[in-house]
């Protein structure tokens, strides 16, 4: 349990550092663009391997009864989250996470003006449905808080970054999933949005019907169906 916390405690600080304009300016300052974000990339990678490795090396102790009932449930929000990251990188979106950093809004923030944090909460908490063991809760629950907690933060930083414009790109959008919706604004298809769809499915296929799951994870998440 020691090394799961020290591992997670890792990859919240890791993933801590973009939040605070001061350090991530000073760092990229001090060892140019190129390499603080090659070495970040690398950092994290290393910090979320040794996440999972930590939890499988945990007792496996059963919260409750897996059914398939609980695989459909990750069915649906796994595949649903991995297209909200995906979409949310790749779309413009100055209100959130977003590897496009230009002025406009991209059609998945009629979504959630947050794609990729509501994502990564979603396949979290499919992953806790789908294993009911203590060490997934642990795990998936913690990514889920993890992402859900950054989202006051998230607002908070591009209200600071945008000024009197955040008000009138926030109205076009919503934090909460689908809510814009009922405002009248809803999604379109866009390139990223396709690309990301297209990306998501073939994924997901390979994840699923072509041994990615069981080679990464040794689990096979059919197997709940049978």
């Amino acid at each position: 349990m020691a090394e799961f916390l020290a591992a997670f405690a890792l990859f919240v600080a890791l993933h801590s550092v973009p939040a605070v304009p001061a350090i991530r300016s000073q760092i990229i300052r001090r060892v140019g663009r190129p390499v603080y974000f090659v070495g970040y990339s690398a950092a994290s990678t290393l910090a979320l391997i040794w996440v999972f490795s930590a939890a499988l090396a945990l007792d496996y102790i059963p919260l409750w009864e897996v059914r398939p009932g609980n695989a459909a449930i990750a069915f649906v929000l796994a595949p649903f989250g991995i297209f909200l990251v995906i979409a949310g990188l790749l779309s413009a979106n100055p209100l959130s996470i977003t590897l496009n950093r230009s002025a406009t809004l991209g059609a998945v923030t009629k979504i959630t003006r947050h794609p990729v944090l509501w994502g990564f909460a979603a396949w979290a908490s499919g992953h806790i449905a789908a294993n009911g063991d203590l060490r997934s809760l642990l795990l998936f629950g913690g990514f889920a808080v993890f992402a859900l907690a950054a989202i006051p933060m998230t607002e908070k930083r591009s209200k600071r970054r945008l000024g009197g414009s955040w008000a009138s790109l926030a109205d076009q959008t919503s934090i909460w999933p689908f809510a814009a919706c009922f405002k009248g604004e809803q999604p379109t298809l866009d390139m990223p949005m396709l690309l990301a769809s297209l990306a998501s499915m073939a994924l997901v296929l390979w994840l699923l019907f072509a041994g990615g799951h069981s080679a990464m994870f040794g689990v096979d998440p059919l197997a709940l169906f049978t």
